[in-house]
């Protein structure tokens, strides 16, 4: 058998002490492991801060009125119609300023089949948001109002009565050509300054009608946007059949 045996000159190191870190190096040895997760919860932070303050800062509009067409509107037309509109609009919703929205909804109901499809499903979508029950459009600026109302059934008459079953399509009692309108024919729309083009040339063919109210209680919104209506329409001529 063999016997192991220790020198008696033989020396042990003791081991040495834990290192004590400092307070730097004990922060970037947690932000090493943990920096994605921080990221990710600053990031999530972020996108909730933002919908917040879209979902309460932004600003109310007090009218909304919508158009359809298969080409949206220029920017600088919109903006001038939205102006104009604001000296028949109050401040419905009381926060101390008139906005007037106008929403464009790019929908081509006569070529459809050929129409660019993710335009055509994202106008599509966005406008029949704007048609259910609980929305507050009820003024619509329309390009070919035959097709809006084959498609959606959802104007009423320009005296505010509703059509019945038989006579949803009669569009052509439920709609006022712009430029037959004298009050909007008339309003103070500047010309493109780049173009030269004038808003109201390009207003001018569109017609103007109002969404029906079929539910039984009548929103503020739906007497505001009918009374509205009124003033906009007053000494309209009807469209020939």
């Amino acid at each position: 058998m063999a016997w192991v045996t220790k020198s008696s000159e033989e020396t042990y190191t003791p081991e040495p002490a834990p290192r004590e870190y400092t307070k730097q190096e004990k922060a970037a040895n947690w932000w090493h492991y943990h920096k994605f997760t921080v990221l990710v919860v600053l990031i999530v932070l972020g996108i909730v801060g933002w919908l917040l303050h879209d979902m309460f800062g932004r600003v109310q509009p007090d009218l909304e009125i919508g158009y359809v067409g298969t080409q949206a509107l220029p920017t600088e037309t919109a903006e001038a119609l939205q102006n104009a509109l604001v000296p028949y609009c109050s401040d419905r919703n009381g926060d101390g300023q008139v906005v007037v929205q106008l929403s464009q909804y790019q929908v081509d109901f006569a070529t459809a089949e050929s129409a660019n499809p993710y335009a055509q499903l994202a106008g599509t979508t966005q406008l029949t948001a704007a048609l259910t029950a609980g929305s507050d459009t009820y003024l619509f600026l329309l390009e070919d109002p035959a097709a809006f109302q084959s498609q959606t059934q959802s104007l009423q008459y320009t005296d505010g009565t509703l059509p019945d079953e038989a006579h949803l399509n009669d569009w052509q009692k439920m709609v006022y050509r712009w430029g037959d309108c004298p009050v909007l024919a008339g309003l103070t729309l500047e010309s493109d300054g780049d173009t030269g083009t004038s808003h109201q040339d390009l207003l001018d063919g569109l017609y103007i009608g109002c969404r029906g109210n079929w539910e039984k209680d009548v929103p503020e919104s739906y007497t505001a946007d009918t009374a509205l209506w009124a003033v906009l329409t007053a000494g309209a001529t009807p469209v020939e059949d």
